[in-house]
């Protein structure tokens, strides 16, 4: 396995996701032994949310950590959606509003109309959730899920009180050693253009976290898709730190933060049949290792997180550690040619 050197951590260049599956014990137990073997491959990056699958990722990812050694895994979830856990039986709305407005948890104006919260009470019940789901005392890196969302309700001075309120949360949980990193993971806000209403501007948060927790805050990861088919993050230069326009893979690597690269195969549709002459040019054998090569060859990428709910995926994905990657210039030279 090969692994990405960041701050003192070792992390493994390809991470198991937890997104995809039924909300069912079959899929639980497919992602019981998925896990189970990245690990034992080599795998230390695994990465869930606490309403993929009605909580039963994390709960499935608890039941491996039991077995495992827990520093042997950075473990990363996130929260800002209203999760349904698979245990309730009654009607979910009402559950949602026992559990969580009459408690003042939240407050109906909270919600976005993609049912997004962004609230430092809201996220502290998820984070808690979150470590009972995991059946941990801690967790690695926590992301804030999706939070441009929060700009299709919200203006950006609410959005950015929002988040601060929030990172100060999250540094309070580091200093409680509940908590190591903490970061954004994203869909549309670090790849659109900065006149777009779900811009997200990494260094004005990057700000917001040095506020909150100067030179030692503990913002040091973003996630976001990319792909033979989103390649924003590499050549949109919708990013500014220090007066200079960058992408958000520069961005990132300049603000010494770390990239966790989602929907590198965009969920299997990027793996297709292809001519002997493609295959040669990404230097693989099989057409599933395509998208991967060209993810983790891309400078600035960091971990590769791809969506295995079966053990002979994760195993045939992993046939990609034995194959040298494209260099940076060829990744350059097959984007800019297009």
């Amino acid at each position: 396995m090969n692994y990405k050197k960041f701050d003192n951590l070792n992390l493994s260049e390809i991470g198991i996701g937890t997104y995809l599956g039924s909300s069912d014990d079959i899929t639980d137990n497919n992602y019981y032994e998925t896990i189970q073997e990245g690990i034992s491959r080599g795998i230390n990056v695994i990465d869930t949310a606490i309403n993929y699958r009605n909580m039963r990722s994390e709960a499935v990812i608890g039941r491996v950590l039991k077995e495992t050694e827990r520093e042997k895994v950075y473990l990363s979830t996130k929260g800002g959606y209203i999760p349904v856990p698979y245990y309730i039986d009654e009607d979910p709305t009402q559950w949602f509003k026992k559990e969580f407005v009459e408690t003042g948890i939240v407050s109906p104006s909270d919600i976005t109309q993609t049912g997004n919260i962004l609230s430092r009470e809201y996220i502290e019940w998820s984070f808690n959730k979150s470590l009972e789901n995991l059946a941990t005392d801690y967790i690695d890196i926590y992301f804030i899920h999706n939070p441009e969302d929060q700009l299709l309700k919200f203006d950006r001075e609410t959005f950015y009180k929002k988040l601060r309120s929030v990172f100060e949360l999250l540094e309070e949980k580091v200093r409680e050693k509940k908590l190591k990193f903490y970061g954004l993971a994203t869909w549309n806000g670090f790849r659109v253009p900065p006149e777009h209403q779900q811009f997200l501007d990494l260094s004005e948060i990057y700000k917001i976290a040095l506020e909150v927790g100067e030179d030692k805050h503990h913002f040091r990861f973003i996630q976001f898709p990319y792909n033979i088919a989103m390649i924003e993050a590499y050549n949109l230069k919708n990013q500014t730190v220090n007066g200079e326009k960058f992408s958000t893979i520069e961005a990132a690597k300049k603000l010494d933060i770390y990239t966790y690269i989602s929907s590198p195969t965009m969920q299997g549709r990027l793996i297709r049949a292809v001519s002997p002459d493609v295959l040669k040019k990404f230097k693989v054998s099989k057409p599933v290792h395509i998208p991967i090569q060209f993810v983790r060859s891309t400078a600035g990428v960091g971990t590769v997180l791809i969506g295995m709910s079966k053990k002979e995926h994760l195993i045939e994905n992993l046939e990609i550690e034995d194959i040298p990657p494209l260099s940076p210039e060829e990744i350059d030279i097959m984007i800019n040619s297009r």
